[in-house]
């Protein structure tokens, strides 16, 4: 298949490269964005707003404590592990400038996922929510880690609602368990030590790593993935060109309720719309659905991202559809695949459309999203973005043609420089330049691209392979379901049979209304022969409903001989 088949189908305006040099790197994108746009809003959360002014301000503040105060030298790794506040952005910001390389962590992380990940990376530092800070107690000496910063939720809010918050955070909710670590430092005393010091530029190229962003592990151990300053760059670069028929600098009000910690909103929220000039909403806890809908309803915001799971949440609440949308110029959607139900409600709700795309945190993360010129191509993950290559391959190598599904590979400058210190699971998931994704997808003849399934998930019926994204997208559509996760179980006369779990939307709905309803979607073999239902599904800190978890889960309470 020729690389430019989808050319043709770019909209008009989006240029088919980008530079990936256009900075020497992100310190370098920093520095620019901070005097562009001083006046105008930067981040907002829990009612507090800083003018990108007062955030440079304060992301050179902790530079400088980063520079004066502790041991830290140009390329050590240094973890975030927070939800999205105020203060992850400043101590990121910080970090890169001063050459580090940061480890983003799940703050949900138990003490032994993140003794693997900071041993694995090395770390030396670490800026930590006080919430989680007993974990870090548990195994802080047999890790590297020598500097601790810690901060409550609400370090940043200043004056009486800084004091009320963290007393109510942790008297009243007691959501702080008890911990013991000497020798940290209060993060607003990093910020005033700072103060006190001139920082010292750091030379960077963008052959340097910026992040180590560790992969979800949910096909081995974390592993993680090396990205460059070049690698950021260019994918935001890229994005912004995708974008730039729509959104427009200095005029746009992203909300951020993924968390920064993901690379899809460490990339399209943080980096991207900071090039953009874009005010930005973080959301700490998106999971608290009502709370969600209500600070939805202080902002008039013009994007947001989102997984599926989340705007169906959305969708579902009572006073979503009261929200003001005359703002909302488009909804992106990334981390598993959408469902044209939900897609095709959100329209109807918000009048905006719900643009899908892919990505993978090897490669930082973005490579395809639909066009946001009005073309639907509902139901496929769009077009390569700019200076992007994709091709799908069999088992041995062959191209596959158009309409026949393979595993999608991808070349660009946004692919990672490969795992940290594991060779040999580079070399598995690179040929050459290309990226092999595990992903099985199919190009129609208009050069768009179908995510079909994750290689790993697919389900062997009767020699037929059946992918849960087909599935799962076609219970969706019952009006009584809620969620839907779809697996492959033991059968003696198939080799596999589908299974659905599902999460009710009615009380009243039945396995034979389901069923009954599959059939009339689904060829026979693609149809669920066992159905569960079940108050939530495994979902992963994006809100990814986890296959692997509910497989693990089923094998161990049902026999299917």
């Amino acid at each position: 298949m020729a690389t430019h088949t989808w050319f043709q189908h770019y909209p008009k305006g989006i240029p088919q490269t980008i530079n990936p040099e256009q900075y020497s790197s992100l310190a370098d994108l920093f520095e620019i964005g901070f005097e562009k746009y001083a006046h105008l809003p930067a981040i907002e959360n829990m009612g507090k707003c800083l003018s990108y002014s007062e955030f440079q301000e304060q992301v050179n503040q902790f530079a400088c404590y980063l520079q004066t105060h502790t041991k830290l030298e140009k390329g050590d790794r240094i973890a975030i592990q927070m939800p999205n506040l105020i203060q992850y952005p400043i101590a990121m910001f910080a970090a890169l400038k001063c050459g580090f390389v940061v480890v983003n962590t799940n703050p949900l992380y138990t003490s032994g996922e993140m003794k693997h990940q900071f041993n694995d990376s090395g770390a030396k530092a670490i800026v930590i929510l006080e919430n989680f800070a007993c974990n870090l107690e548990r195994i802080i000496s047999e890790t590297t880690i020598e500097t601790v910063v810690t901060t409550e939720i609400g370090d940043l809010l200043g004056g009486a609602k800084k004091v009320i918050t963290n007393f109510v955070v942790k008297r009243i909710k007691k959501m702080v368990p008890p911990f013991s670590l000497p020798k940290a430092i209060k993060f607003n005393q990093a910020l005033k030590l700072g103060s006190q010091a001139v920082f010292k530029k750091v030379e960077l190229s963008g052959d340097d790593i910026a992040f180590l962003q560790y992969t979800g592990g949910t096909t081995g151990v974390s592993k993680g993935a090396m990205l460059t300053h070049r690698n950021l760059v260019s994918n935001l670069e890229q994005v912004c060109a995708w974008m730039s028929i729509m959104l427009k600098e200095g005029k746009e009000e992203v909300i951020t309720a993924l968390p920064l910690y993901h690379v899809f909103a460490l990339t399209c929220n943080c980096l991207v719309m900071f090039k953009l000039g874009a005010k930005n909403i973080l959301i700490t806890n998106p999971r608290d659905m009502p709370g969600f809908v209500k600070e939805l309803s202080k902002h008039k915001f013009s994007v947001i991202t989102g997984v599926n799971t989340l705007f169906n949440g959305l969708l579902n609440q009572p006073n979503f559809e009261k929200l003001d949308f005359s703002k909302l110029k488009v909804a992106f959607g990334g981390g598993m695949a959408v469902q044209k139900v939900v897609a095709e409600k959100w329209l109807k709700v918000t009048g905006a459309s719900l643009a899908e795309g892919y990505g993978l945190t090897e490669t930082s993360p973005v490579l395809t999203i639909n066009p946001l010129d009005g073309t639907d191509r509902t139901g496929t993950i769009g077009l390569p973005i700019p200076s992007t290559e994709i091709k799908m391959l069999d088992d041995d190598g062959n191209e596959m043609k158009h309409g026949e599904p393979g595993e999608l590979c991808a070349k660009g400058p946004q692919v990672m420089k490969g795992y940290w210190q594991r060779p040999d699971d580079t070399t598995q998931v690179m040929n050459g330049e290309w990226f092999k994704t595990g992903d099985i997808a199919v190009i129609d003849d208009d050069g768009f691209i179908k995510i079909v399934d994750r290689k790993k998930e697919m389900i062997l019926v009767s020699g037929f392979n059946v992918y849960p994204n087909e599935v799962e997208d076609a219970i969706a559509r019952h009006e009584k379901v809620l969620e839907v996760g779809a697996i492959g179980v033991p059968d003696k006369k198939s080799t596999e049979a589908v299974k659905i779990f599902v999460v009710k939307k009615d009380d009243s709905l039945t396995v034979e209304e389901l069923k009954n309803h599959a059939h009339e979607i689904l060829t026979g073999y693609k149809c669920p022969k066992h159905v569960e239902f079940v108050d939530e599904l495994p979902k992963s800190n994006v809100g990814k409903i986890l296959r692997r978890v509910l497989k693990e889960q089923d094998a161990k309470t049902n026999n299917y001989e």
